[in-house]
């Protein structure tokens, strides 16, 4: 159900989005130039908006705001709810999932810290 919810939503933000990139040019690309300095997209001088600016609402973008959406689902953790089981790098480079380290009935730690 909420994988349905999610495709209505980005669905109809990418088609409102088309329309006015193309009924209305200007204000979009000003628009989007504007949610670009949120990302400083716009500060390399070699990556310009007719780059990237012409595939925000295209079926391309749908499809990975989508991926990324559903991923994020399965990223949430509740109180009392059964730990996520997201994809993780192990220090050779191999991608697993976290549950894949379990074993029996003992107790999964992970350990996070830094080295600087």
């Amino acid at each position: 159900l909420q994988k349905i919810l999610i495709l209505l939503q980005v669905t109809l933000s990418v088609v409102v989005g088309k329309t006015f990139m193309i009924l209305f040019p200007n204000a979009m690309k000003r628009y989007i130039l504007k949610m670009g300095e949120k990302s400083r997209m716009n500060q390399n001088p070699k990556f310009s908006y007719e780059n990237w600016g012409p595939t925000f609402f295209s079926f391309k973008y749908l499809l990975f705001v989508l991926k990324v959406k559903w991923k994020r689902l399965e990223d949430e953790a509740y109180e009392g709810h059964p730990a996520p089981n997201t994809p993780v790098v192990t220090l050779g480079g191999e991608v697993r999932h976290l549950l894949d380290f379990m074993a029996d009935n003992r107790p999964l730690i992970l350990n996070f810290g830094s080295c600087t």
